[in-house]
């Protein structure tokens, strides 16, 4: 296996863990959170405020603004947004990720950020979502689950669409889209597997 898989995926969902369970299947580094502290390490940055700024734009009325930034560093006339700062200093370390091998790379739109890369999206029903938060954090009531789940995609949704231009879960924009609600989180491992199997010796 040679390619990059980067997951995209609902909150609740267990994305994050199908992408874990992934990387340990295939013996390749695995990266989500660790993805700011490289960042953070790379620039002049807290990771505190990669962590307050994470999959977050800083104006959704810029939704069609272009992501990629250029501006002079001395200029008091322009400031770059926090949030497009921050997506370029990411960027770069995905990037730099991709280039150094096969791994498992968690949102932050590493599915237009890395070139050749299999791109997988991970979803589940709402309800299925609530059981599996109430799961980890059990002090949490239904409603109140349900309120997280929704803003946590929209801004999810926001971020990918504003820096990418696509439509964030829209199947045709990743080579799988899996339901784990449906599917449980073993098995969209084994599919991804089989899939990555299949597609190297086509």
């Amino acid at each position: 296996m040679s390619r990059v898989i980067t997951i995209s995926r609902e909150f609740g969902s267990g994305g994050r863990e199908v992408g874990f369970r992934l990387a340990e299947r295939l013996g390749i580094p695995f990266y989500d959170k660790e993805i700011i502290s490289m960042a953070a390490e790379n620039s002049n940055i807290a990771e505190e405020v990669f962590h307050a700024h994470d999959e977050m734009i800083a104006h959704k009325e810029r939704a069609d603004a272009h992501p990629y930034v250029s501006a002079n560093p001395f200029s008091t006339l322009y400031e770059v947004p926090v949030s497009d700062q921050l997506f370029m200093i990411q960027s770069q370390i995905i990037r730099k990720l991709g280039q150094e091998g096969p791994c498992v790379i968690i949102g932050r739109c590493s599915d237009i950020i890395v070139e050749g890369g299999f791109h997988v999206f991970i979803c589940a029903g709402l309800k299925k979502r609530v059981e599996r938060i109430q799961s980890l954090e059990p002090d949490g009531g239904s409603k109140r689950m349900e309120s997280r789940i929704r803003h946590i995609d929209q801004k999810r949704r926001d971020y990918y669409q504003y820096y990418s231009g696509n439509e964030w879960g829209n199947p045709k924009n990743y080579h799988l889209c899996l339901n784990s609600g449906k599917l449980g989180v073993k098995r969209c491992v084994e599919v991804i597997a089989e899939a990555l199997r299949a597609e190297g010796e086509s």
